[in-house]
């Protein structure tokens, strides 16, 4: 359920005071606190049990939202704090993200919803479900897709091929092979009549039709011709991405075309900046077009939280809106920084650093 949907509807650590022993724990020196001969910190809490602090634990984990952090132990999902405790056990086969104080989790092959206690709010007994936004959840039951609020009333009755979350104030739906629009009453306000759509963004979603995509306001009405072969189906920092004759550039809300079409690919803007692909190798650049951060990278994700993601001769990392690496590129993966935390993968396993790149420690119980 890895979901983060722009949707189509066809559709060891460096750091003072820090060791790595041979199992690849890392070690934080503690006052009061045994350590045994390989030097693991030890916090006994009864006879038969004991902690080490220990880094990348976790089989996946994914971004903080709201406080916590999916994680995934012995094929079970849970979720954790800021502090690395686990705040709710790992049991579940799936789950996403908080999002207006609600995660989505699937038990014994069903979805519903649980709140920050971990207690199940709603339950788990829809075939699918997507995250709450602006009071309102698509699920699917039966085969059918339709919208829940927050009580688990359904306020929309499951009757669509395909819908996902409200974005200022209209949804996206699929129905008999069409895509459009509704509003929070279930009226459809842009008729289903598209091949594929986009979420509102900026008051515009981009619309594909015979064959070729655009942009759409909440009327109806076409503002930027389909013309397209593709476009990034959402305006971002006023401007969108799109491609033509088979490079990239960018338009505005204008439909005007104010960064070329010369690029092999491009992602949207955020904070100002923009990866695109240039000969193979990623970089970024600003508004006016101007490459700031040399193409050099072998890929690039967009910037958060003042921070990108790179990939460099294999390994990721991450740099500042300078180019300046400032997590060095040593990791197999990682994810975007999110509220003060990026998720990252090494050896197989993931954990979490902060912006300084110091890994977030969490007890791990193991066998006297």
């Amino acid at each position: 359920m890895k979901l983060y949907l722009i949707f189509l509807l066809c559709l060891v650590f460096p750091e003072s005071g820090l060791s790595q022993n041979a199992g690849g724990m890392i070690n934080r020196p503690q006052k009061n606190r045994k350590t045994n001969k390989s030097g693991i910190v030890v916090a006994k809490k009864q006879s038969d049990n004991r902690f080490v602090k220990t880094f990348t634990r976790y089989d996946f984990a994914g971004d903080f939202s709201e406080g916590f952090a999916e994680v995934k132990l012995n094929g079970k999902y849970g979720f954790i704090d800021k502090t690395g405790r686990e705040v709710i056990p790992c049991k579940y086969d799936d789950a996403e993200s908080f999002h207006e104080g609600f995660a989505a989790v699937k038990l014994n092959g069903k979805y519903g919803f649980i709140d920050k206690t971990g207690r199940e709010v709603i339950p788990c007994k829809y075939d699918y479900t997507f995250k709450f936004s602006e009071g309102f959840a698509a699920v699917k039951l039966n085969g059918k897709c339709g919208f829940i609020d927050k009580t688990g009333r359904e306020v929309i009755p499951c009757k669509y091929d395909i819908a996902v979350e409200f974005s200022e104030s209209l949804a996206g739906v699929k129905l008999n092979g069409k895509c459009g629009f509704i509003d929070k009453t279930g009226r459809e306000v842009i008729p289903c009549k598209y091949e594929a759509a986009g979420e509102f963004s900026e008051s515009l979603a981009g619309v594909k039709l015979n064959g070729n995509r655009g942009f759409i306001d909440k009327t109806g009405r076409e503002v930027i011709p389909c013309k397209y072969v593709y476009t990034s189906m959402l305006f971002s920092e006023g401007f969108a991405a799109v491609k033509l004759n088979g490079k990239y550039g960018f338009i505005d809300k204008t439909g005007r075309e104010v960064i070329p079409c010369k690029y092999d690919h491009a992602r949207g803007f955020s904070e100002g900046l923009a990866a695109v692909m240039l000969n193979g190798k990623d970089g970024f650049i600003d508004k006016t077009g101007r490459e700031v951060i040399p193409c050099k990278y072998d890929d690039a994700e967009s910037f958060h939280e003042g921070l990108a993601a790179v990939e460099l001769n294999g390994k990721y990392g991450f740099i500042d809106k300078t180019g300046r690496e400032v997590i060095p590129c040593k990791y197999d993966y990682t994810f975007k920084f999110s509220e003060g935390f990026a998720a990252v993968e090494l050896n197989g396993k993931y954990g979490f650093i902060d912006k300084k790149g110091k890994p977030l420690l969490i007890n791990q119980r193991v066998s006297s």
